[in-house]
C-alpha cells in the first residue's frame, strides 16, 4: 500500500527536475507510473517520456512517446521534438534514405 501511496504523489515537476539533473532512469520509471496511474493524462507526461529517452539515447523509444504526445495533443512541444530527433537520425542514417 505504501508504495502505491508514494506512487500517486508522482507530480511532473519533479519528474522534469529528475530529467534535468540526468537521473534517467528514475524519471522513466515514475512516468511510466504516471502514466498507468493517470491513462487520461494529456500528451506531457508522453513528452517528457521522451525527451528521458532521447537523453538515454533510445531514439526508438523517445519518437514512439513523441508522437503518442502528438495524437493526444498537436499542439504539444513533442511535434518540435519529434522534427528535430528526425533530424538527427536523417543526419546520422543517411544511407539509409538513399536505398
Amino acid at each position: 500500500m505504501h508504495s502505491e501511496t508514494k506512487a500517486m504523489d508522482i507530480k511532473l515537476p519533479e519528474i522534469k527536475e529528475l530529467i534535468k539533473k540526468d537521473e534517467l532512469d528514475e524519471a522513466i520509471e515514475k512516468l511510466k507510473q504516471y502514466i498507468v496511474l493517470h491513462p487520461e493524462c494529456n500528451d506531457e507526461a508522453y513528452y517528457l517520456l521522451g525527451n528521458a529517452y532521447r537523453k538515454t539515447g533510445d531514439w526508438q523509444q523517445a519518437l514512439n512517446h513523441y508522437m503518442e504526445a502528438i495524437s493526444r495533443n498537436p499542439d504539444s512541444p513533442a511535434v518540435t521534438a519529434k522534427k528535430m530527433l528526425m533530424d538527427i537520425l536523417e543526419f546520422y542514417n543517411k544511407d539509409m534514405y538513399n536505398q
